[in-house]
C-alpha cells in the first residue's frame, strides 16, 4: 500500500480520533509521504480528523484554508478526505469497519456525561446514526461519538451555533461524498431555545421543536438520569400543549396516532415527562400496546422516580417482544436498584441469552454478582466485559474489580 501516498504531501487538520497526530504523521511517512505543517496549494491530500474539527474558533468559516488552498481544492489538485478514508486506503481498516469499538447509548451517555435520554433524543432525531443494531439496540462508532461530543461540547462551551453551522457548511463543500457527520450537524439558537437542523429543514414535529440542553445535568452511571428542568420561557406550541394536557383536551391538536406521538416527543423534549407519558398511554389506548412505546413510557417513569411503574412497563415491553434486549437490561437495572438482586441477575442473563456480546449487561451483571458475593461468577463477566469494551468509560472500574477479586 506504500504507493498510495508515495511522494505525496499530506496535511492534517483537527484532532484525530484514532491516534495522536504525531503517530499518524509517522505512519504516513512510513508510506512514503511528506507531512506538511498546514494545508497549502502544494499539498496533495488534507486529512480531516474526526475527533474534533476546529469549529469553535472565531472568525470566518473558510479560515481552515486560505484562498489559494480553497481554489486548489475546488479545482481538484488538492484532495480533502476524512481520517477514516485515509486508514481505509492504507488497509488499516475495512471500508465498513470503525477503528475503535462500538458504543451503546448508555456507554455514549457515560462518556459524554449526559443523561442517556439525551443520547436517545439525538438518535431519534437523526443527529447521530448507529452503524448497526442488534435486537433494537443501536451501536455507534467513533465517528458518531465525535459528532455527539461536538454537540455536547460546542453548545456547553457557548460557541455560536450559527457560526458552527456556517463552518460545517464550508467544510462540507470539500467533502461532497461524505454525508456523516458534517452534513447532519447544524444548530441555530433563538434566545435560550436551541433548534437543531438536519439537511435543509428544522427538526420539528408540527412546529418548532425546542431542545433544552442546558437542563441536561451531568450524571454518573447508566441507569440513572437527571430530571430535565424547563427553560425560562416556553415555546408557544409547547405552552399550548401543556394547557390542553392539563384539561385532557390534546385531541384538539392531534387527530391521529402519529400526531400524538409527535406531541409526546415534543413534551418529553421540553422536559414535561408526566404529560408525555400520558400522551404515550393515550396512543396505546387507541392503537394497542407497542414494545417501543412501552419502553419509552418505562424510561419516562424511571426518570420521574416511579421505579415500580417503570419495572412493569419494561416487563410489558419484553412480553410484547422477547428480543428487546435493552428492555431486559434496563429491567435488570431497576430490579437491582430496588433490592431484587436475584431477579436482576435473571433479567441480565435473559438479555445475554438473546445478545451474548451485550457489554453493558456483562458490566451490570458483574456488579450485581459482586454485591451477592458471587465473586467467581462476577470475575467471568468482568473479564468478558473488558474483552468486549476495553475502551468503555467503565473499563477502569472493571480492571479495579478484577484486581481485588
Amino acid at each position: 500500500m506504500a504507493e498510495v501516498l508515495e511522494g505525496k504531501r499530506v496535511a492534517f487538520v483537527g484532532r484525530l480520533a484514532s491516534m495522536p497526530r504525531r503517530e499518524a504523521a509517522q505512519l504516513v511517512r512510513q508510506h512514503g509521504a511528506v507531512v506538511a505543517e498546514k494545508p497549502d496549494p502544494s499539498v496533495h491530500t488534507v486529512v480531516l480528523g474526526e475527533e474534533g474539527l476546529p469549529l469553535a474558533d472565531s472568525g470566518s468559516p473558510d479560515e481552515l484554508f486560505d484562498p489559494a488552498t480553497r481554489q486548489a481544492a475546488e479545482e481538484g489538485t488538492l484532495e480533502v478526505i476524512t481520517e477514516t478514508q485515509l486508514w481505509q486506503r492504507l488497509g488499516l481498516v475495512e471500508a465498513e469497519q470503525g477503528i475503535q469499538r462500538l458504543y451503546t447509548p448508555a456507554m455514549l451517555a457515560e462518556l459524554l456525561s449526559v443523561p442517556v435520554a439525551v443520547v436517545r433524543r439525538w438518535h431519534r432525531r437523526g443527529l447521530i446514526q448507529p452503524v448497526r443494531e442488534v435486537r433494537r439496540l443501536p451501536y455507534f462508532d467513533f465517528r458518531e461519538v465525535a459528532t455527539a461530543r461536538s454537540l455536547a461540547e460546542l453548545l456547553a462551551a457557548g460557541a455560536s451555533p450559527r457560526a458552527i453551522e456556517k463552518k460545517l457548511e464550508a467544510l462540507a463543500r470539500y467533502l461532497p461524498d461524505v454525508e456523516r457527520p458534517l452534513a447532519q450537524l447544524s444548530v441555530i439558537v433563538e434566545g435560550k431555545q436551541i433548534l437543531l437542523r438536519q439537511g435543509d429543514g428544522l427538526l420539528e414535529p408540527g412546529g418548532q421543536l425546542r431542545f433544552d440542553f442546558e437542563a441536561a445535568e451531568p450524571r454518573g452511571g447508566t441507569a440513572e438520569a437527571a430530571p430535565v428542568e424547563m427553560p425560562d420561557e416556553l415555546p408557544p406550541a409547547t405552552g399550548k400543549l401543556l394547557s390542553l394536557a392539563d384539561r385532557g383536551e390534546l385531541s384538539k391538536l392531534a387527530t391521529s396516532p402519529d400526531q400524538m406521538l409527535e406531541l409526546a416527543a415534543e413534551l418529553e423534549e421540553a422536559g414535561h415527562l408526566e404529560a408525555a407519558s400520558e400522551v404515550y398511554r393515550a396512543v396505546m389506548a387507541a392503537t394497542g400496546p407497542s414494545p417501543d412505546i412501552c419502553f419509552q413510557v418505562a424510561e419516562l417513569l424511571y426518570r420521574l422516580g416511579d421505579l415500580t411503574g417503570a419495572r412493569e412497563r419494561y416487563y410489558m415491553a419484553i412480553e410484547l417482544d422477547e428480543d428487546y434486549v435493552e428492555a431486559r437490561a434496563n429491567l435488570g437495572c431497576v430490579l437491582a436498584q430496588t433490592g431484587q438482586s436475584e431477579l436482576a441477575v435473571a433479567a441480565f442473563e435473559g438479555a445475554l441469552a438473546y445478545h451474548q456480546d451485550y457489554a453493558d449487561v456483562h458490566y451490570h451483571l458483574a456488579r450485581t454478582l459482586d454485591e451477592l458475593d458471587r465473586r467467581q461468577e462476577a470475575q467471568r463477566h468482568w473479564q468478558t466485559f473488558l474483552e468486549l469494551a476495553p475502551d468503555s468509560p467503565w473499563a477502569d472500574e472493571a480492571r479495579n474489580r478484577l484486581a481485588n477479586i
